[in-house]
């Protein structure tokens, strides 16, 4: 599916780019995660600074002003990030599917509009698909825009849409055609700037995920200029989504393994320092068994990462791949924050440590980017059709 994407990285061009983003996490992002996360307070500062760096155009083309990053490093600064502050990673992930449906389906001109804006992180936004009354089940989405001459008008309601808030485009999933059958060839891709007719209505509050902005969005009688439907026609939307979101979840998955790296890393350092009965936990088997099961799981998600990381970057269809990456990774996540809060005791149940931060973020991994569940059919329907009996 697709053409083999170019990335502009080789092996030392990944390192020196590894090497400035953990430098910037450590110097700018790890000294006001705790104190941002606990005020649910937007990292406008860190904004301005992943700006400077061009991780807003990771991964678009340096023909538009972006880096041109491969989905394999992409993938390890996400990693990176998140056990930092997986929060951060979000403020790109979103932004980056929607600059990558323009670049793969968008005309020319929404390019050389868009692109370079985008890249620069003056022009900041996600995609729009959760409804109120629609997540998983992207074909019931309700918003309707209706073609009128030179513009379409929008009018409908999403929610959960992370950047919706502080950024200012996103690319929203709409219903062209309120009859096709099957409902998604009515389906289409617009891109929608903040003006009259766009409202947000609250920034939700979340028990983890905090600092970013996660919107519930209205609207009404907004118009958008029909030159800002993505691609040459309606009706394509659904595949638009469905293929930004492999990107989406390698991404997710990247944050899994960066969120049970971090449980794990905090947990062993832990284990060797607090005492009990005369010799450090880490001594007791109880404490080994648990340290050996999540570092394998650090290193299994890691490794499927990579293997779908690599599949897009080689232009092959990896919805598998990404669906078994993120359903692990984000599965390991969930289970490393557990039993590093088992293995810190009281003092992982402490707003004062990271660790009930990290079991707090864990959940979202296995909701967003499509439901662990989900996932599991995906697997199986794509193992089938590949190996037919």
């Amino acid at each position: 599916m697709g053409a083999k994407r170019q990335p502009r990285t080789d092996d030392s061009d990944e390192a020196l780019i590894l090497q400035s983003v953990e430098r910037f996490l450590e110097r700018e992002v790890r000294p006001v995660a705790h104190q941002l996360e606990a005020a649910d307070e937007y990292p406008a500062g860190i904004v301005e600074k992943l700006k400077k760096l061009g991780l807003f155009g990771a991964t678009i083309a340096q023909e538009y002003g972006g880096l041109g990053l491969s989905a394999v490093t992409y993938a390890r600064i996400c990693e990176l990030t998140s056990a930092v502050w997986m929060s951060v990673a979000g403020l790109f992930n979103s932004h980056l599917i929607m600059a990558a449906a323009v670049q793969r389906f968008g005309s020319e001109e929404q390019k050389r509009k868009y692109l370079p804006r985008f890249a620069s992180g003056e022009l900041r936004g996600g995609v729009a698909l959760t409804e109120p009354d629609c997540g998983t089940d992207l074909q019931a989405v309700r918003t309707h825009a209706r073609r009128d001459g030179g513009h379409y008008i929008v009018n409908g309601a999403k929610t959960w849409i992370t950047n919706g808030a502080e950024g200012g485009i996103l690319a929203v999933l709409v219903k062209t055609d309120l009859h096709a059958n099957p409902p998604h060839r009515g389906m289409s891709l617009l891109l929608v700037e903040k003006g009259p007719g766009f409202k947000v209505a609250r920034k939700l509050p979340k028990m983890g995920y905090r600092g970013i902005d996660t919107a519930e969005l209205v609207f009404e009688d907004c118009k958008v200029p029909a030159a800002n439907l993505i691609g040459a026609e309606d009706g394509r939307g659904l595949q638009q989504v469905l293929n930004g979101l492999e990107l989406g979840r390698i991404n997710v998955a990247a944050r899994g393994a960066g969120l049970a790296r971090a449980c794990l890393d905090e947990a062993l350092r832990y284990a060797q320092t607090r005492k009990t009965f005369g010799k450090p936990i880490a001594e007791h088997q109880a404490i080994q068994i648990k340290l050996a099961d999540m570092a394998t799981r650090v290193e299994a998600a890691r490794l499927l990462v990579d293997s779908a990381a690599r599949a897009y970057d080689a232009g092959r269809r990896c919805d598998m791949e990404a669906g078994m990456a993120k359903l692990f990774a984000t599965e390991a996540a969930l289970e490393n924050s557990l039993e590093a809060m088992r293995i810190h005791g009281a003092y992982g149940y402490s707003k004062e440590f990271n660790i009930e931060r990290y079991y707090r973020d864990a959940p979202l991994l296995a909701i967003g980017e499509g439901t662990n569940e989900l996932q599991r059919i995906i697997i199986a329907r794509e193992l089938v059709k590949r190996h037919p009996a």
